[in-house]
């Protein structure tokens, strides 16, 4: 019994150790919290000022085709999302009204030529009659008017002619650009007047030509220069980012909600593998400043401590906590001046204090 007895205890003994070695081996590690590892590396590093903007036409990147003449819509060979090129016909007015005045123009200028012919001939006449004194020099006179006469209404049909052609010209309504077709203000059949205005056909739009307006805080905009680097993302394509320069500053503020703004026009290239189009809403970054190859690290592995700046770095299995100098920063990273050297291995998150 007593050698039972003592088994028992025994085993009893060696199962609590272990019930509480599994309870220690499931305690958490509370002696430092987990950190990354990042090295010390060379990138290009650039302050900014944020703005959001939107995709905006160039001047003459849009235009507005209408036709100088009034008439009716006989044929329109168009739709919205078309492409067109510079010259093609778009649009045609009934022109028989047109033709029938061209024709009539044309008519009144042979006759004006057939009477500046007929006066021409008379005036020779007259001044061989002159010269052999076998008439009045005012016949001559009359003769010489009636020339003159004749050579100004012929000039005139000549003139009344040329618009009368040009009016029929109108009737044909071409693209004066090559682009899409963004809006069609017109169909067959209806009567446009012109009026007072050009009436508006169609509405083209060359989407090569596009530019962004940043709408920058007035506190910033002192900041911003031509030439400028920018770079710009918009919704559709995620955090593709695209690049340009600033072209001008607009002298005029834009208020909006009582918050000034004034807008900082960037101008970029056209991707061949993206399409912009107009007011897409785009988040800008116009670069102030640029080091280029420069250390730096993650802004979490930099620390400050009484106005210092520390990082904690790692050689095997040992850290150390080392005093580094660090000049301009951008959204994420620091640049290290001195303390650090290339490929060091550095502790990046929270840190135990001393």
């Amino acid at each position: 019994m007593r050698k039972i007895v003592i088994g028992s205890v025994a085993i009893g003994a060696v199962a609590i150790a272990a019930m509480l070695s599994r309870m220690t081996a499931k305690q958490p590690e509370n002696d430092s919290p987990r950190s990354e590892v990042t090295r010390v590396a060379r990138r290009d590093l650039a302050s900014v000022v944020k703005a959001t903007g939107v995709v905006k036409p160039m001047v003459g990147a849009e235009v507005r085709v209408g036709s100088s003449v009034s008439g009716v819509v006989a044929r329109l060979y168009v739709r919205i999302g078309d492409r067109v090129q510079k010259g093609q016909l778009l649009a045609e007015l009934d022109s028989r009204e047109l033709v029938a005045r061209r024709d009539s123009a044309q008519a009144a200028l042979q006759l004006s030529q057939a009477n500046l012919s007929y006066a021409l001939a008379d005036l020779r006449r007259k001044r061989d009659l002159s010269a052999a004194q076998v008439i009045a020099p005012s016949e001559l006179d009359l003769a010489e008017q009636a020339h003159s006469v004749a050579e100004q209404q012929c000039n005139q049909a000549g003139a009344n002619l040329a618009d009368a052609n040009t009016q029929l010209g109108y009737a044909r309504i071409v693209a004066p650009i090559s682009g899409i077709v963004e809006s069609v203000s017109t169909q067959e059949g209806e009567t446009v007047a012109a009026s007072f205005a050009s009436p508006t056909f169609v509405t083209l739009l060359d989407l090569s030509r596009l530019e962004v307006w940043a709408y920058v805080d007035e506190t910033d905009i002192g900041r911003i220069r031509t030439g400028q680097k920018a770079r710009f993302t918009v919704d559709t394509y995620g955090n593709h980012e695209f690049e340009g320069r600033v072209l001008a500053v607009h002298p005029q503020a834009e208020i909006r909600d009582n918050v000034v703004d004034y807008v900082s026009v960037v101008r970029f290239e056209q991707p061949r593998d993206r399409v912009l189009r107009p007011e897409m809403t785009t988040t800008v970054k116009i670069a102030l400043e640029q080091h280029s190859h420069v250390l730096a690290l993650p802004m979490r592995a930099v620390h400050r401590d009484g106005g210092r700046q520390f990082v904690v770095t790692r050689n095997g299995n040992t850290t150390e906590r080392r005093s580094v100098s660090t000049g301009m920063q951008d959204e994420s990273y620091w640049e290290i001046l001195d303390g650090l050297h290339e490929g060091e291995e550095v502790l990046v998150g929270e840190t135990k204090k001393d």
